[in-house]
C-alpha cells in the first residue's frame, strides 16, 4: 500500500532534485523513493554488520579480504 508523505526540504535540495529529475527523465517522487530505499538498505546492512562483527572477529575474520578468501 502506498501512502503520501509530506516533508520540508531546503530550496537547494529541491532544485537539485528537479535538475536530476530533468536529466534522468524520472519523476522527483521516483528519485526520492529510490534514494530512501537505498538509504534504508545501507542502514540495515550496517546494523547487521555491527551485530555480527564480534563473531567474525572471534573467528579471525578481520577484513574484507578475509571474507573474499573464505568465499573464493
Amino acid at each position: 500500500m502506498n501512502q503520501t508523505l509530506t516533508i520540508r526540504i531546503p530550496d537547494n535540495i529541491r532544485e537539485g532534485l528537479q535538475e536530476l529529475s530533468r536529466n534522468e527523465n524520472k519523476p522527483v517522487s521516483d528519485i526520492v523513493r529510490e534514494s530512501l530505499k537505498r538509504y534504508l538498505a545501507i542502514y540495515r546492512f550496517r546494523r547487521l554488520k555491527n551485530m555480527v562483527l564480534p563473531f567474525a572477529e572471534a573467528q579471525g575474520i578481520l577484513s574484507d579480504e578475509d571474507i573474499f578468501t573464505l568465499i573464493s
